[in-house]
């Protein structure tokens, strides 16, 4: 790990690696065949995550992470390799032909995957982050659809489990306490992380979707977020904890959740910042990208904006208007 990335466990490295080494689906097995054919060398690791992977399912968008030795190395020196190194990652658009089990014809799958370099991504999924996009996703189950080598698949491992333990000690401290103790379930850690980060990205995502997150895996979710803060207690970020029936029972410094509670009244308006930065600048590596926004903000708001034909032709020039009234009608928050 990058110098500063912070400690994990080999038990939790242990539960990650189960995770990433499970078997890809065909979908996801062509579309990164297809994604090296694009960044050849470059890549030390294909990572898939997101609500295709939970679903098991093809239909829809799969969601990629890439990483690789470095963007210059990923796309020669130019723009793209700017724009990464600028505000990482990039994200771009993707379809290929996957054969599935009983069908004659290929189908056409899609997806959308994100560049990063292995340096930016030790340091983003670590306490020193000042947001909280990536450690948010691979707190998550994630599967490694492909490494090149035993490096990749330790620096995968290392980061992934590394993510968990960000997300607990970024969000545990926003839960309530009376003095030095807290009593929570990790249910309730796990929802409170899910709607808080999704905020911060203009997602306002309906109560069931976040309790559906966690329903997904609960067993793993307690698990990871348990030798979490084993992690955790041993850095000194908290002083102990302990597992009860329906909750957790941690012991922790005010002083420490104060200045934690701090921190993310920082972050969160940065990280939004950067969000909405980040999607214009995808606005010109997607390709075909007005279709997706449009459909993406119906699924997470139900609200779907009527564009005009010229804000559809030139959305960046034209499109503010509808931004802002989503703004102010709080569809976007």
């Amino acid at each position: 790990m990058a110098p500063g990335a912070g400690k994990t466990s080999q038990a939790l490295e242990e539960l990650v690696e189960q995770e990433l080494r499970a078997p890809a689906a065909p979908a996801a097995v062509a579309l990164a065949e297809k994604i090296r054919d694009r960044h050849g060398e470059a890549i030390t690791a294909i990572l898939f995550y997101g609500s295709c992977l939970r679903k098991d399912t093809h239909e829809g968008v799969l969601d990629f992470y890439v990483i690789v030795d470095s963007y210059r190395a990923a796309y020669g020196a130019g723009r793209l390799a700017a724009l990464n190194a600028l505000l990482p990652p990039n994200v771009f658009y993707l379809e290929a032909e996957a054969t599935f089990s009983g069908e004659e014809r290929p189908t056409s799958v899609r997806c959308k995957y994100a560049v990063v370099s292995q340096q930016d991504f030790d340091h983003l999924v670590g306490l020193g982050a000042t947001h909280p996009y990536i450690w948010a996703r691979f707190a998550q189950p994630t599967l490694r659809v492909w490494a090149r080598d035993d490096d990749a698949r330790d620096h995968t491992r290392q980061a992934v489990a590394r993510a968990v333990c960000t997300l607990v000690a970024r969000i545990h401290p926003l839960l309530p306490a009376r003095g030095r103790v807290q009593r929570f379930s990790f249910a309730f850690l796990w929802q409170e992380a899910f709607r808080r980060t999704y905020q911060t990205e203009f997602r306002n995502e309906a109560s069931e979707t976040i309790r559906a997150l966690y329903d997904a895996a609960p067993g793993r979710y307690d698990r990871a977020t348990a030798l979490a803060l084993d992690v955790l207690e041993e850095e000194g970020r908290i002083e102990a904890f302990a597992s009860m029936a329906t909750a957790t029972e941690v012991h922790s410094s005010p002083t420490q959740r104060f200045f934690a509670r701090a921190r993310w009244q920082v972050c969160r308006p940065w990280a939004r910042t950067l969000a909405l930065l980040r999607l214009l600048k995808t606005a010109t590596t997607f390709g075909d990208w007005l279709p997706y926004a449009l459909w993406k903000l119906e699924r997470h708001s139900g609200v779907r904006p009527e564009l005009s034909e010229r804000q559809r032709r030139h959305p960046l020039v034209f499109g503010w208007p509808v931004i802002i009234r989503l703004l102010r009608q709080r569809t976007l928050r």
